[in-house]
């Protein structure tokens, strides 16, 4: 029977190569191939260490194809390391349709514990720990980042979140428009050497990086909604269903579009959730 290799989740670190593990070093040295979201980016980790094993780009506009052919190394026997450019593969790239794959093909899946941006952010973030969600990069797009907010307005657990320092302020906009005023933490450059923790209201990190242009990677922390806020704004409209809700708005003079996003907003609802009890209105 052909032995099939063994498909190795090698976390590498977000800024300081001290934090690399031992167990992760020795994988590397020892596998067969080295499967890179950026190939130049790894390199450099590799010759950091003195480490010369075959590397091969998997990335999220050749996953497709490179995954196929990926398997099927794994499948021939051969046993590969899968990175990506920073903190643990699988989370928030490509990885995580490799690793699916494996599954289904039935071929071994090792996972290395190792460096990730997310928990490290919320450790040192002084927010609650006990209860979390991690939402990862919400979309670009405006309108589907507000509507994604929407859907997390209630949300009663600390929010982890992760964006470019491109758009943050754009994010940090609509955050204010749509929780109102919270405790967050923002997070950037984490283990490296202009890492900086800023602890704050929306409002205050908003006046922060208005004042300097934001670099570096961020995760942003959130503490979650207000139980009794929450329970309060369920109460008020708790007899009255959500077409009700919307005739309320409707009669008084609104617009169905505004409506909409008027109920939405109450309930704390996706505004396709609305939507779909609007259409014969």
């Amino acid at each position: 029977m052909d032995v099939q290799g063994k498909l190795y989740i090698c976390p590498t670190p977000i800024g300081n190569l001290e934090d690399i593990t031992l167990r992760v070093l020795k994988v590397l040295k020892e596998v067969d191939l080295i499967a890179a979201e950026d190939t130049r980016h790894t390199i450099k980790l590799l010759n950091h260490f003195d480490i010369k094993k075959p590397l091969t780009s998997y990335h999220e506009h050749n996953k497709r194809e490179k995954g196929k052919l990926l398997i099927q190394k794994l499948l021939n026997g051969e046993n590969i390391a899968l990175v990506s450019d920073a903190g643990m593969p699988g989370i928030s790239d490509p990885g995580e349709d490799l690793i699916k794959l494996a599954i289904e093909s039935d071929l071994e899946v090792i996972a290395l514990p190792g460096p990730t941006a997310s928990t490290l952010a919320l450790v040192i973030s002084g927010l609650p720990t006990r209860k979390f969600v991690f939402e990862g990069f919400l979309p670009s797009n405006k309108k589907e980042r507000r509507e994604a907010l929407l859907s997390i307005k209630s949300e009663e657990r600390t929010i982890i979140l992760y964006e470019s320092p491109y758009r943050v302020k754009a994010l940090l906009d609509d955050m204010l428009s749509i929780f109102g005023e919270r405790d967050i933490a923002l997070c950037r450059e984490l283990t490296k050497k202009y890492e900086e923790i800023f602890r704050g209201s929306i409002k205050e990190s908003i006046n922060r990086f208005t004042q300097d242009d934001p670099k570096g990677e961020f995760v942003i922390i959130v503490k979650g909604a207000e139980k009794t806020k929450v329970n309060s704004i369920s109460e008020e409209w708790a007899g009255m269903t959500i077409k009700d809700h919307l005739l309320k708005y409707t009669d008084e003079g609104m617009t169905k579009k505004d409506a909409v996003k008027r109920v939405a907003e109450d309930r704390g609802l996706p505004k396709n959730e609305v939507y779909k009890e609007s259409i014969d209105i």
